[in-house]
C-alpha cells in the first residue's frame, strides 16, 4: 500500500475510496467489495448518508481497524463552537469507531473558523489523528493556514485532466497541506473517458482511460478518491502502480487544462445563496 506523509506524520493511502452519491442499498457492499481488492482509504461524509453503512462494511471486512484510513466530513448545518465537535462525536458513532484518521470541514461557508477551532480541540484529544478542510480555494487555504493554531494537513477540491488546480498545488505545497481530488472523473462529463489524448495514452501503456487518470494524480502527489458500485471498476481503479506515465505523456495531459470547474464555482454568489437556503 503506498501512501503520502502528512506534515503530522500520518501516512495516508494515496488512492481513495469515495462513496458520494452511493445509496444505502449498495454501500456496504461497495465498501467491502473496494477493501477486498486492497483499499485502505474509505471517504465519507454526513451529507451522504451512508456513515452508517461504511461503519458496517468495516467492521464486518475482519480487517484491522488501523489498518484503514477513514474519514468523514462536516456539513455546513453543523458548523459552530461545540456543535462541530458534537456532530463529529456522533459521525464516530454511526462510523462504529472510536477515531478517525481525518476529519475536514466540508464548505467554506458559514461559520467554519468556529469549526475549525472544534478540529483543533478534536485533534489536540486524539479523537482524529488529522484535520483538514473541503473545497478552500487557495485564498482561503492560505487564510486558515496563517490565522488557525493548526494549519490545516489536507484540502479535498476538485481536480481532473479538465480542471488541474496548478495554482491550488503550488499554495498547498508551499503550506505543506496534501491535496486530495474529488470527482477525479469529473463524473463523465465534457466526454471524459471517450477523450482522445487519454484513450491514446492508455493505449499505449494498455491501461483505461481511468487508470491513466488515477495514475496521473499520482505522479503529481494527489490523493486520488475514485468511486464506482461495480466490483470490475473497483478493481480497475485500484490497479495504478505497475506503469509509468511519462514526460510526454504527462505533458499532453498538461494540455486538456481549461481551467473550470465541471460543477461550479464556491466564487459564485448565487451557489453560496444555494448553500444557505440548504441549512435554513
Amino acid at each position: 500500500m503506498k501512501t503520502f506523509k502528512l506534515y503530522n506524520d500520518v501516512e495516508m493511502p494515496v488512492n481513495g475510496y469515495g462513496v458520494y452519491q452511493v445509496s444505502k442499498e449498495d454501500c456496504e457492499r461497495s465498501v467491502l467489495e473496494a477493501l477486498k481488492v486492497g483499499y485502505r482509504h474509505i471517504d465519507t461524509a454526513q451529507a451522504y448518508y451512508n456513515e452508517e453503512e461504511v461503519g458496517e462494511a468495516i467492521k464486518k471486512s475482519g480487517i484491522d481497524r488501523k489498518e484503514i484510513f477513514l474519514t468523514t466530513k462536516v456539513w455546513i448545518d453543523k458548523y459552530g463552537e461545540g456543535k462541530t465537535y458534537d456532530s463529529v462525536i456522533e459521525s464516530m458513532r454511526k462510523l462504529k469507531t472510536d477515531y478517525l484518521d481525518l476529519i475536514l470541514l466540508h464548505q467554506p461557508v458559514g461559520d467554519y473558523y468556529s469549526a475549525y477551532r472544534d478540529l483543533e480541540k478534536l485533534y489536540k484529544e486524539g479523537k482524529v489523528k488529522s484535520i483538514g478542510v473541503s473545497n478552500f480555494y487557495p485564498d482561503r487555504l492560505v487564510d486558515i493556514c496563517l490565522f488557525s493554531e493548526i494549519k490545516p494537513m489536507v484540502n479535498q477540491i476538485e481536480i481532473n485532466v479538465f480542471n488541474q488546480q496548478i495554482e491550488a498545488k503550488k499554495w498547498a505545497d508551499k503550506y505543506g497541506v496534501v491535496l486530495q481530488a474529488w470527482a477525479p472523473f469529473a463524473e463523465g462529463r465534457n466526454n471524459m473517458f471517450k477523450n482522445e489524448t487519454l484513450l491514446q495514452i492508455g493505449k499505449k501503456h494498455n491501461k483505461s482511460v481511468a487508470q491513466v487518470i488515477l495514475r496521473w494524480l499520482y505522479q503529481r502527489d494527489i490523493v486520488s478518491l475514485a468511486k464506482s458500485v461495480h466490483e470490475e471498476r473497483i478493481k480497475e481503479n485500484y490497479d495504478i502502480f505497475d506503469f509509468v506515465l511519462d514526460d510526454d505523456d504527462m505533458k499532453l495531459i498538461e494540455t486538456l487544462d481549461n481551467k473550470t470547474s465541471s460543477f461550479f464555482s464556491h466564487q459564485d454568489p448565487s451557489i453560496i445563496e444555494w448553500f444557505g437556503q440548504m441549512v435554513k
